[in-house]
């Protein structure tokens, strides 16, 4: 769908459903007011203006939804299919459901607090997810997504030319099996072997160019040409900071939207064009979600 088809799409949609839709950036993230998410679930043509709204704004967020897992799970599936984690697992009764618990007997690790893509270390890596909030902390535990599209525009001229056509590998055994004992590290990286994708991909419904290098990504994989490196120090540390410096446009604050999560609220993203930091600042008080992983494609 084109970006014209997919304004066209929005816009019909919303003349016949209109939903309560409030901005909280200039740059990303919108609240919506008065939407009952299993309700919509059931509704394909309020589903098609909020997943129409999902593509503009790349997260979506939803107070006082007081969902079942099965309705939670219903929603997801609007999307596409979900997909386990090799990890953390999910709920033995609704596959796909991952429970992300940060109990009082969890150790104080930090686990998400780093700016990522969800699971780029598959081939083909999430389109997005539903994340529902059981139980958070009276303060702290609030969730960071970044706008990668904008990212990408706002990069020098001379960077965009310097990226264009790079590709990179991301790694789950670099990641969370790196507190893995060696065999079992080993493992995991037998099953999901590191990934390779491009620097800059096309997100394949709106047609935006997102700079796509997270966590995950641990170095390129065609950048030590002629045209790049005439000597040593062009590829190390040469590359690794230039991958450096692309992964540190998530922490830039005007890309950003911060939510505050209290019990039964919801976020919806696109993880082809947003990354996300879940803040760490809560322990020893408890966080639970649970969060539904929508299966992607492979990025080009």
């Amino acid at each position: 769908m084109t970006t014209t088809d997919h304004a066209h799409v929005r816009d019909e949609a919303r003349r016949r459903f209109p939903m309560d839709v409030r901005p909280l950036t200039g740059s990303i993230g919108a609240e919506l007011h008065g939407v009952d998410l299993a309700e919509v679930a059931r509704d394909d043509e309020r589903f098609a203006e909020l997943k129409a709204l999902l593509l503009e704004h790349k997260v979506l967020f939803f107070r006082n939804q007081e969902m079942s897992r099965a309705e939670h799970v219903a929603l997801a599936e609007r999307f596409g299919s979900l997909e386990d984690h090799p990890v953390l697992g999910s709920d033995p009764e609704h596959p796909g459901l991952v429970r992300i618990y940060k109990d009082l007997d969890s150790p104080p690790e930090a686990f998400e607090n780093s700016f990522h893509c969800d699971a780029t270390w598959r081939e083909n890596p999430p389109m997005g997810s539903v994340l529902r909030c059981v139980e958070g902390p009276a303060v702290g535990g609030d969730t960071i997504w970044v706008n990668m599209a904008l990212a990408y525009e706002q990069l020098p001229g001379h960077v965009k030319e310097q990226i264009a056509g790079l590709r990179a590998r991301h790694s789950i055994e670099a990641s969370f099996g790196a507190r893995l004992p060696i065999d079992k590290r080993l493992a995991l990286k037998d099953r999901f072997p590191d990934a390779e994708h491009p620097v800059v991909r096309t997100h394949p419904e709106t047609g935006e160019k997102v700079l796509f290098v997270n966590s995950f990504t641990t170095h390129f994989t065609n950048f030590h040409t002629a045209q790049n490196v005439r000597c040593g120090i062009d590829y190390a540390p040469g590359a690794g900071e230039l991958l450096r410096y692309l992964q540190s446009r998530a922490t830039i604050p005007e890309y950003q939207v911060r939510w505050r999560w209290t019990p039964n609220s919801v976020a919806i993203w696109d993880n082809r064009s947003t990354q996300h930091y879940a803040v760490q600042d809560y322990w020893p008080a408890v966080r639970r979600m649970e969060r539904a992983g929508i299966a992607g494609d492979r990025p080009f």
